[in-house]
């Protein structure tokens, strides 16, 4: 069975060329064979989906994590696996970028963030009834599966969450609500909370993401309703982190604004049975 690992970590990268080559490297060599993924580069940080066997996935954590090259910037950074019976990519591909989540909004540090709360506490936070409760994710995620009692703040995009968040700040002031977000790994929701630490608004973001939740919560279904999306070939995974019968179709259906993200997904996923593989937009 393969291996898929995701991970990411906002840290200063004053020469992200650099670390793309040095991860470029790492990649090709014959003791990660097989593994396949994206990695993102950006002065921001690192963002990377991996997949491969047990040991290539062992090898390249343990070098994000220890080489030398990297000058200890990736020290401490989470890594969330789970199992593929459906190979995930088709190719392995590392990208310098302007930003690893692109949030729309310039000179926003996401090193510093709103309150993490751990899995065991989340599930306490999110029944208090002066919270606020944004799924930080896509409409269409959201359908899927979501947190009993989360707000779908209706984006396409994620560059669309700003817009609906200064909507309804002053609104949620006035009424003395705390706000907290979650997302699938945690990354939107760092970006998100650093740029609203100067709305005098407490927020508080879910620590690891809706997949660091299925890890540590056994009983996860309890809080969860339905699936949870991941942007590969899986398509989506349940609470015990494991691939469900949900299809391409069953995810984008009747919402005709999806139909390019349908189109694309289904030529990624063809990539993977020999076919031509376009990057993802």
């Amino acid at each position: 069975m393969l291996v898929h690992t995701a991970f990411y970590k906002f840290t200063a990268l004053p020469h992200p060329e650099h670390v793309a080559a040095v991860l470029r490297e790492l990649v090709s060599q014959q003791r990660v064979s097989g593994l396949t993924g994206s990695i993102l580069v950006a002065p921001e940080g690192i963002n990377g989906m991996l997949a491969g066997s047990t040991e290539a996935v062992n090898c390249v954590e343990a070098c994000l994590l220890g080489d030398p090259a990297f000058a200890g910037a990736f020290t401490g950074m989470v890594f969330k696996r789970s199992g593929c019976t459906t190979p995930p990519f088709g190719k392995m591909k590392v990208h310098v970028k302007k930003e690893i989540v692109p949030f729309g909004i310039d000179g926003v540090d996401a090193r510093r963030t709103g309150i993490n709360v751990s899995p065991q506490d989340w599930r306490e936070l999110i029944k208090q009834p002066d919270l606020v409760l944004l799924d930080n994710r896509n409409s269409f995620e959201y359908r899927l599966g979501h947190f009993e009692g989360a707000i779908d703040p209706q984006v396409a995009n994620f560059r669309d969450f700003p817009a609906y968040v200064r909507a309804h700040a002053p609104q949620w002031k006035a009424r003395g609500k705390r706000v907290a977000m979650y997302c699938t790994g945690g990354i939107r929701c760092e970006k998100t909370s650093a740029w609203m630490l100067d709305m005098d608004l407490p927020v508080y973001q879910l620590e690891g993401g809706i997949l660091n939740y299925f890890q540590q919560m056994p009983d996860a279904q309890l809080d969860w309703q339905g699936e949870c999306f991941v942007f590969d070939n899986r398509v989506a995974l349940n609470t015990l982190l494991q691939e469900t019968s949900s299809t391409l179709d069953d995810v984008y259906q009747d919402e005709p604004e999806d139909a390019w993200r349908l189109a694309r997904a289904r030529r990624l996923a063809a990539a993977i049975h020999g076919g031509p593989e376009e990057s993802a937009a």
